[in-house]
């Protein structure tokens, strides 16, 4: 629940510094080493699908980190996790410009997706103690938006330090973004403290206890979390493979991509202050429906405009969704272990980001990509019905939280 200080914040302007200005720098760094993780893979001699299987990996680390990271923050409060998060990543993205074996490099990529969520976890838990409920989903929506639109620069940054260090330039990168956030969130006061717990509730059996308590939120509206997972890490992989098969070139389609990502990016405000003003399934639903609606009409492109356009509408409908997953998480976890819940509850929507390109690469191999295209796009709409029917309806209660 947020703190009676909290009432003190009626805008976010006080929460740049410390948050969102961390937030985009941060996502700058994940960026600029996104595009790289396999070519360095390649140079240290992986086969294609081992350096697939090393990208998969910080995902990987991120499910690893998500229930240990809300223990790790609960116990040493969200600033000084946030700060051991930065150093942690540090030291493994030293060892991927160090790397002379592959097995090095996969250690040192599951590292930074362990160190990822602790980061993630940390802020969300931060703001959900400190944002009043009339302003959360702007809070969170502008945090999503922070760290995507430093996601949509770092490539651009990292090709510019490549040019000068090679492979290595882009982790030099996220190692000057990490250390600049930490920076900022370690030296720069915080607007409004958190209230802590009177007896620190990091242990095994506290996070245990928060998990089993909220059990069936994880198995209902987690259930929805995931599959707005499942269809948004989908689209990244759908996309080029479908520009691929109807015979759109590799210039053409990383263009698509990228105006797809910018109206996603564009959209993060406007969502949040709709989810603020009218509740969160007035957004939550509609994201997902469109998102279903775009992957319906995917398959049925056959030309690079036509193929534009359903990526436009799929990057409206993810965009649309800016924040919903940070701001229900923030709605119904509890005060005593809220880092802990938020830990599971990450758990969960990261349980559907790793299932997503899965699912597509399974029934691409069964059947054929379209049918693939379409069952996710089945996802997004049951995942619309269960978000309609399980996302709480703000009470006078909830708005205490």
């Amino acid at each position: 629940m947020v703190s009676s200080s909290a009432t003190e914040l009626h805008s976010l302007r006080p929460l740049m510094p410390t948050v969102y200005l961390p937030a985009v720098l941060f996502g700058i760094g994940q960026g600029a080493i996104l595009p790289v993780i396999a070519l360095t893979a390649r140079e240290l001699g992986a086969s294609v699908g081992l350096a697939s299987l090393i990208v998969a990996l910080l995902g990987i680390g991120q499910l690893f980190g998500d229930l240990p990271a809300g223990s790790f923050a609960a116990r040493i409060g969200e600033r000084r996790a946030m700060v051991g998060s930065v150093a942690l990543i540090t030291v493994a993205l030293v060892l991927c410009v160090l790397a002379s074996q592959v097995w090095m490099l996969a250690v040192a990529i599951c590292v930074v997706g362990i160190a990822s969520a602790v980061w993630g976890i940390a802020r969300h838990t931060y703001l959900t103690e400190v944002v009043p409920y009339q302003l959360r989903a702007r809070a969170m929506s502008t945090l999503g938006g922070s760290h995507r639109i430093g996601a949509f620069a770092g490539p651009f940054l990292g090709a510019g330090a490549m040019h000068l260090w090679g492979t290595n330039g882009s982790y030099i990168v996220h190692i000057a973004t990490a250390g600049a956030a930490a920076l900022l969130v370690g030296f720069i006061k915080e607007p409004i403290k958190p209230k802590r717990p009177d007896k620190a509730e990091g242990s095994l059996r506290d996070t245990v206890k928060v998990l089993r308590d909220h059990l069936p939120v994880f198995a209902t509206l987690g259930s929805g979390a995931m599959m707005v997972g499942i269809v948004r890490a989908s689209r990244a992989a759908v996309i080029p493979l479908w520009a691929e098969s109807i015979g759109v070139d590799g210039t053409t389609t990383s263009i698509i991509f990228g105006l797809s990502g910018a109206v996603d990016m564009l959209m993060f405000y406007p969502a949040g202050k709709a989810m603020d003003k009218f509740g969160r399934a007035f957004v939550a639903v509609p994201c997902m429906a469109v998102m279903g609606v775009s992957l319906l009409l995917l398959p049925l492109t056959h030309s690079a405009l036509t193929l534009l356009l359903v990526a436009l509408l799929l990057g409206f409908g993810n965009g649309l969704g800016s924040g919903i997953i940070l701001t229900l998480g923030s709605d119904v976890s509890p005060k005593a272990g809220r880092a802990q819940f938020l830990g599971g509850w990450r758990l969960c929507a990261d349980t559907g980001t790793a299932l997503g390109p899965v699912i597509v690469s399974g029934v691409t191999v069964a059947i054929a990509l379209g049918p693939a295209i379409w069952a996710i796009a089945a996802i997004g709409f049951t995942g619309a019905a269960a978000l309609k029917r399980w996302i709480p309806h703000p009470e006078p209660a909830l708005a205490e939280r």
